[in-house]
């Protein structure tokens, strides 16, 4: 795998959120407008490069047997160093994000990261995949935050749209609307992805035993003979 195709599988083909299914309750709580879910995308970006540079640095020197609590401990280091710097920089979005800045200690897509690829792989390839998984995430936010404050509140990063600041759909921006902007994207993404599940054989052609079978039948018809 060369290094662009390390960054690029995680916007499209190995998408977090909309392919692998992961964060989702912060997705869906921080995605009702732009601002918040650009403010989430950059803090677990921030995480993700910190974590899998740390983790693949020390992957030789961590015990396997104590090899979660190690990379929870650093996470959580991470975490608290961008809570930090969010406090005291940009407290309106702090505000914002609430309770979902610092449960981004338990984030799965962090912590799946570090026990797949960190681990496994070294500095700059973990960085590079720790970037590209963070992209994906922000461009999954930002899209589904879009979508949700156009319809929803009638705004665009709090700019007012004419028509719809007087026409809005409330519901975009409650749980229901990111529902199904959630499901939406997921299946525009599978669309352009192209993966078709595969049919399943029934019958002796499917069956991991059929050769056995037909020896067992055929001994069965010669001792009948």
């Amino acid at each position: 795998m060369t290094k662009l195709q390390n960054f690029s599988k995680g916007l499209i083909k190995e998408n977090p959120v909309l392919v692998l299914v992961l964060g989702t309750c912060p997705t869906l709580a921080t995605s009702t407008n732009v601002m918040s879910a650009l403010g989430m995308g950059a803090a677990t970006t921030a995480v993700l490069l910190c974590s899998n540079i740390v983790i693949s640095a020390l992957r030789k020197i961590i015990p396997d047997k104590v090899r979660i609590p190690c990379f929870i401990v650093l996470i959580a280091g991470f975490v608290t160093m961008v809570q930090m710097l969010v406090k005291a920089f940009a407290p309106v979005l702090d505000q914002a994000l609430g309770i979902y800045l610092p449960l981004i200690v338990v984030n799965c897509i962090i912590l799946g990261r570090a026990e797949m690829f960190a681990q496994k792989n070294s500095v700059i390839d973990s960085a590079i995949d720790g970037l590209g998984m963070g992209a994906g995430f922000t461009l999954t936010l930002v899209m589904m935050g879009t979508i949700r404050e156009v319809f929803g509140s009638g705004t665009w990063l709090g700019f007012p749209i004419p028509v719809l600041a007087d026409n809005n759909i409330s519901i975009m921006t409650m749980a229901p609307g990111g529902f199904f902007v959630f499901g939406l994207l997921i299946a525009i993404v599978n669309k352009l992805s192209g993966d078709k599940p595969k049919k399943k054989e029934f019958g002796c052609a499917g069956c991991p035993s059929a050769e056995l079978c037909g020896k067992l039948n055929k001994e069965e018809v010669k001792a009948d003979d």
